[in-house]
């Protein structure tokens, strides 16, 4: 069957081979001029379609944090999701476009190579867009390539304004080799300027693009996942980053974008996935793994499971979560604090659940069923296709009596920092034959879920508070979290900041690591308080904050901490180990089961320590978030060669102080 996860790999070398000439390269290598038989023979045509995809779209051994791909920037590492020091976390002496800060996306010196970068991608856009009509393909033909190129340029714009606030439209090519430089110096328009043409390019691709394609085109851009899109980008706009006065018409706006984007969607077959146990959150978990068809995946990047140095895209997600000791890179690191986001089974905050009580120790009981689709814990299930009943054992214990911490453990090749793994969208049939790296899964860029907690937000914003809580347990039903007192743990007279904040911690468990995380906390003002946001809907701000994992010690029959050499809950030869066997043939009277089991060792031979050296420790790091992130400034790469264009306010330039307000009309 072709897949869209195949031809994208394939769109450059067909381009190069079907034209039978160097005219395609040329065209590249030039900047000014057009193939005309690119436009004049449908195959050629969506193949140029083709290779756009290809450049949005992650690279063999890609993972999940998309935007990174092209700024090779983890922004999950600027958020409580997970840790690390990176260029917009860490003081600064001053904000100033000449430091690290000064992102690099919005572009780049041009060199005597393509890059692909933002104002290329841009550009191959428009050239599309430009040439498509002139040259005889049929009407229905080129209305579906342009809808998906319309769509793709809202997407790269969007990419940029939600960083920069307003930036330069450029809506038709522009070759760069003129008599009067000045005609391509294109200075930034008005954020709300781009808002409206991104909205535009997409209302085109949702009136050009079918609502949904074949199965052997499984993958492309439809007309739900551009009315998806227009409601994430209506979302944004009504959020208090850009919407500082809380104007109840982007609100309106962005509702009827969502409810659009959901009666479309419902229309052609897209839904919540439902396929499973709901209980035990066991379609939460198959949605990842069911491609062609599935109703969840309104936008995807393919993936496939190709060994060929031609054709292999593989997803590195899978080896990025498993642990070192079976092959994999054991890098992703959940934080304590996103632990602690997924509420227990009956829906309610860890520590306020009426059912069940909570204690660190046993912090992995009665949670979410998310919860363990998402992480595994020491001792916690994670099967793979060489072992289905595989468990991960990642405790510790001392080296010597009166260490400072416990640093022997049972993964030999290296443990993660956090203690704790993940485990979503982590396939059980991936194999350790091949160190989890030929993995065919695809990521779900937009889910139908998102769409629901959508118009959840923009329902509350508008005052409909008991709609938006009605989408949220939509979502926490199918999770398969319990309703034992009618809202799935919501609760009610809920106030509208109050509802505010629950659908933004729905978010934070049902995306947890699928790259929603940062612009979730910038477009509500929440990396820092600066704004009062965080206080308003009584949500912590990351600024400040250090992010913490676990240890699981061991302990001895008399409670005391182990310290000594080989494993103490590893049986030897002879069946005997030092401490306790973690995995017996027989069970201690009383217990029938490996849950149980479990408990008993964590009961009575492991005690949970926080962990609080994820973050550097040298000089008392802690998270550094500045207000002026909120819209990034022009670097120096980019004002050196283009200084017409007006600096961000709050950053400066070669040229004095910035300028460009992003909010202003």
């Amino acid at each position: 069957m072709k897949k869209i996860k195949n031809i994208w790999s394939l769109a450059l070398v067909f381009l190069v081979l079907s034209a039978c000439n160097d005219d395609f390269l040329e065209e590249k290598s030039d900047l000014t001029g057009v193939n005309e038989e690119v436009f004049q023979d449908p195959n050629m045509a969506q193949a140029y379609v083709d290779y756009v995809y290809y450049l949005f779209s992650p690279s063999n051994n890609g993972r999940n944090l998309i935007w990174d791909l092209f700024g090779g920037f983890e922004f999950s590492k600027n958020t409580d999701e997970m840790p690390g020091r990176s260029a917009i976390n860490q003081e600064y002496a001053q904000i100033s476009y000449t430091e690290d800060h000064a992102l690099e996306y919005f572009g780049e010196r041009m060199s005597t190579s393509i890059r692909n970068n933002t104002w290329t991608r841009m550009k191959q856009i428009n050239i599309f867009l430009d040439e498509i009509d002139q040259h005889g393909l049929p009407e229905d033909v080129r209305n579906e390539l342009k809808g998906q190129m319309y769509f793709w340029r809202a997407w790269q714009y969007f990419d940029l304004v939600k960083l920069y606030g307003g930036v330069p439209l450029v809506l038709e090519a522009q070759n760069p080799i003129i008599a009067d430089a000045a005609e391509t110096e294109v200075p930034r328009s008005s954020t709300s300027a781009c808002i409206e043409q991104i909205v535009a390019d997409l209302d085109m691709a949702m009136e050009l693009l079918p609502g949904r394609w074949p199965d052997e085109d499984w993958g492309r851009i439809t007309s739900g996942a551009a009315a998806a899109f227009k409601s994430r980008v209506l979302i944004a706009w009504a959020s208090p980053l850009f919407n500082r006065n809380d104007d109840q018409a982007r609100w309106q706006m962005a509702y009827e974008a969502a409810t659009e984007a959901r009666n479309l969607l419902e229309s052609n077959g897209f839904g919540l996935y439902m396929e499973g146990n709901l209980e035990n959150g066991e379609a939460w978990e198959k949605m990842w793994f069911e491609e062609v068809g599935n109703p969840e995946a309104v936008m995807i990047y393919g993936f496939n499971n190709g060994t060929s140095d031609q054709t292999r895209k593989n997803n590195g997600w899978e080896n990025a979560c498993r642990p070192r000791n079976l092959g994999g890179g054991g890098r992703m690191e959940p934080t304590i604090q996103l632990v602690n986001s997924f509420p227990m089974a009956d829906g309610r905050p860890i520590g306020e659940s009426p059912n069940y009580e909570y204690d660190l120790n046993h912090f992995y009981k009665n949670r979410d069923p998310r919860f363990y689709k998402t992480f595994v814990f020491n001792g916690g299930l994670w099967p793979y296709r060489e072992d289905e009943n595989y468990r991960h054992w990642t405790y510790r214990w001392y080296g010597n009596a009166g260490d400072e911490t416990p640093s022997r453990t049972t993964e030999t090749q290296g443990a993660n920092a956090s203690g704790i793994y993940m485990r979503k969208q982590n396939n059980p049939n991936a194999s350790s034959a091949d160190n989890f790296t030929v993995s065919g899964t695809d990521i779900m860029e937009i889910r139908f879920a998102e769409v629901v907690l959508d118009i959840a937000e923009a329902a509350i914003g508008i005052g409909n508070i008991q709609e938006g809580l009605n989408a949220i347990m939509e979502i926490r039903e199918r999770a398969g979290v319990e309703n034992l007192d009618g809202t799935f743990g919501l609760g009610s007279g809920l106030s509208q900041d109050q509802a505010f904040a629950k659908v933004l911690e729905e978010r934070k468990v049902e995306f947890a690591f699928e790259g929603r995380r940062f612009w979730d906390l910038r477009r509500w003002l929440l990396m820092d308080d600066t704004y009062g946001t965080a206080q308003r809907l009584g949500l912590e701000s990351i600024n400040g904050m250090r992010r913490m994992g676990i240890y699981v010690v061991v302990k001895d029959g008399a409670g005391n901490s182990y310290a000594g050499g080989p494993d103490p809950l590893v049986a030897d030869e002879d069946g005997n180990a030092i401490i306790i066997d973690r995995s017996p043939e027989e069970y201690p009277v009383g217990i029938e089961t490996e849950e149980e089991y479990l408990d008993y060792l964590y009961d009575n031979y492991f005690e949970v320590q926080i962990k609080d050296d994820l973050d550097p420790t040298n000089d008392n790091w802690t998270f550094h978030w500045y207000p002026e992130y909120y819209f990034f400034g022009l670097n120096e790469n980019v004002l050196s060669t283009s200084p017409y264009l007006q600096q961000t306010k709050g950053w400066n330039s070669m040229n004095g102080e910035g300028t460009f307000d992003p909010l202003a009309e």
